[in-house]
């Protein structure tokens, strides 16, 4: 919970009125981020941009969305990463170059930045912004290569880090994400248009099919009704961030090729497994930890109960009074119901502990309203370092994990117990298919798949509790270690569901070209092996079975 969202992308083509589908397909996004939001559309080879601060409601009115015409649109909503909350950092960029307008919107974070920045700078470029995202079309601009696509390609192969891109040009609208896939991309099916969305939660509201995620190291190119997918770059181990599972995704959203609501419920069913104890009611922190409290309930067969009420309508801003209020920013948020509470022994639980300030106002709040005893349970490990890779975590020394046990966080949160998710537990959730190296684990491990450059290594935490997710009673000794258990053995990875009639989902076993399909068809493009090299052209068929 107290994490703050990144950002959300979504693109459609070609679909008439494609501006109001992108603006719908952005309200769903919105919890993915609240500070700006830009949709640009293209008609007769001309881009058309909007974006201004602010929610997406309040950013499109009916005269701004009939300034955008065309039937192809990309769209942001962000949450800053790099380039702070400055007007001037709001997606999508669009440029004037070589290749004419083009226009660009990303999730993720690149990790060489300021490199590229430099050199750019160096060459005579000019930044009208801090993001990391203009950093990309430059790029792009500066590529040897004579054609957008191939340049795109060339871009790519430069970027580090994570990046879930959409672009648009003047006669095409691409998608791609890093060769590690650390943040999702899922594309889908409307009525012969191609979507892209960050979440599937937007398809389900304008009535698309979900298809397949873009794969990591994906570059998927569609122009009229023909798509084709490249990979710009060699195959590595994919690293899909797992806190989209904890905490990020809408819980009705699939990620990753699973749905969240069911990932997060697994996670409540193993931390009370886990972590037992004697309770009258389970009381989730809304909205973040009511799956996993609904598996703690269902596993541990404590009653479940909305022991706290959120109040839906307060933005990240707002005026507090003059005389200090205890509290007043959780309070303002969150509410306790009395009757609900009073003399009760509740489990509280919760996604995350990031400083710890809030569970401590939290837990404060809870016993005032008469809890007998507060047991907080967390579904996820305890957050030991910061994120690089598109999630606006603190540094590792504002967080409180990194360098306390688990008895020392209870004791700050004036919880009478708390237990943490394993790791291993938090695998088997994801269904990690690699045996722990399937999902990035970095906030929780310190083990970074792409080191940022100009960063030492950053060291992990002494304490082994840190991961170990160990769950220590009020009067256990001050700055123990809490205790390493191995989880129960992970669940069997289900079969992929292929959608009839559609080859896409997973790479093919083989092949050095590229794919190439109707929109119009029941099928979409299927991915090419990542190994297979960028330069080849060419179009294939589908096998004699008709899947890739």
């Amino acid at each position: 919970m107290p994490f703050r969202d990144e950002c959300g992308v979504f693109g459609i083509s070609p679909q008439s009125e494609a501006a109001r589908q992108t603006y719908l397909g952005l309200y769903a996004l919105q919890h993915r981020g609240q500070e700006a939001a830009g949709i640009c559309s293209r008609e007769d080879g001309k881009l058309f941009l909007h974006k201004a601060q602010g929610h997406v409601a309040d950013i499109f009115d009916q005269p701004t969305l009939d300034s955008l015409p065309g039937d192809t649109a990309i769209g942001h909503t962000r949450y800053s990463t790099t380039g702070g909350n400055v007007a001037s950092a709001a997606h999508p960029f669009l440029i004037h170059g070589r290749f004419g307008q083009v226009a660009l919107c990303h999730n993720g974070n690149l990790t060489n930045t300021e490199a590229l920045r430099t050199e750019l700078i160096k060459e005579g470029h000019t930044f009208t912004s801090p993001s990391d995202s203009e950093v990309i079309l430059a790029l792009i601009n500066r590529a040897q290569s004579t054609n957008v696509d191939d340049a795109v390609v060339e871009a790519l192969q430069r970027c580090e880090g994570a990046f879930s891109l959409l672009i648009l040009t003047a006669d095409a609208i691409m998608a791609a994400r890093d060769p590690r896939g650390f943040r999702p991309l899922a594309m889908g099916e409307l009525a012969g248009a191609v979507v892209f969305s960050s979440e599937t939660c937007a398809f389900d509201l304008l009535g698309a099919n979900y298809l397949r995620q873009v794969e990591p190291g994906e570059l998927v190119i569609v122009r009229g009704t023909t798509a084709r997918s490249r990979f710009p770059r060699p195959k590595v181990q994919p690293k899909p961030c797992s806190f989209e599972h904890v905490y990020f995704a809408r819980p009705d959203s699939n990620v990753f090729d699973r749905t969240v609501m069911a990932t997060r419920r697994e996670m409540g069913r193993r931390l009370a497994r886990r972590h037992p104890v004697e309770a009258d009611l389970v009381v989730p922190v809304p909205d973040s930890g009511m799956s996993a409290a609904l598996g703690y309930a269902d596993a541990s067969g404590i009653p479940f109960e909305f022991g706290m009420i959120r109040n839906h309508y307060v933005g990240r801003t707002f005026i507090e009074p003059k005389q200090s209020i205890r509290s007043f920013g959780v309070k303002v948020k969150l509410n306790p119901v009395r009757d609900l509470l009073e003399g009760k022994r509740v489990v509280l639980v919760d996604d995350s502990i990031v400083r710890g300030t809030t569970s401590k106002k939290i837990v404060e709040m809870v016993r005032a309203a008469g809890a007998k005893e507060v047991h907080l349970r967390i579904s996820s490990p305890p957050t030991t370092h910061s994120c690089f890779y598109g999630i606006d975590t603190p540094s590792r020394e504002q967080l409180i994990a990194f360098n306390r046990d688990v008895e020392a966080i209870r004791a700050f949160v004036n919880a009478d117990t708390l237990g943490y998710l394993t790791l291993e537990d938090l695998q088997a959730s994801v269904r990690d298919p690699d045996g722990g190296e399937g999902f990035c684990y970095a906030c929780f491990t310190g083990e970074y798949p792409v080191i940022p450059e100009s960063k030492e290594p950053v060291p992990k935490s002494s304490c082994a509790a840190t991961t170990s997710g160990g769950m220590l009673r009020k009067e256990g000794p001050a700055g123990r270690c809490g205790p390493s258990s191995k989880g129960p053995d992970a669940a069997e990875r289900p079969p992929d569901v292929v959608p009839p009639g559609w080859g896409g989902g997973r790479h093919p076993a083989a092949s050095d070209s590229n794919r190439v399909e109707a929109l119009g068809s029941s099928r979409l493009p299927c991915g090419v092996p990542p190994g297979a090299p960028s330069a080849t052209r060419g179009d294939f068929g589908t096998g004699s079975s008709g899947v890739c």
